[in-house]
């Protein structure tokens, strides 16, 4: 995981806490997790289009 450890990223983790808050912390990983959670969608469904056409 681009070559940190557990222990490394735990205290990350731990920092991004102490700055935001765990308030702010559940909204911003909501904010960077609904982008994603769409592009990933969007990858299995034009994959699945390119296989299914293929058949």
């Amino acid at each position: 995981m681009f070559g940190l450890g557990w222990t490394e990223v735990v205290v990350i983790i731990g920092v991004a806490l102490l700055i935001f808050g765990p308030k702010k912390i559940t909204k911003i990983g909501a904010t960077l997790g609904k982008p994603l959670r769409g592009f990933k969608d969007e990858i299995h469904f034009f994959g699945d289009e390119y296989f299914n056409d293929k058949n």
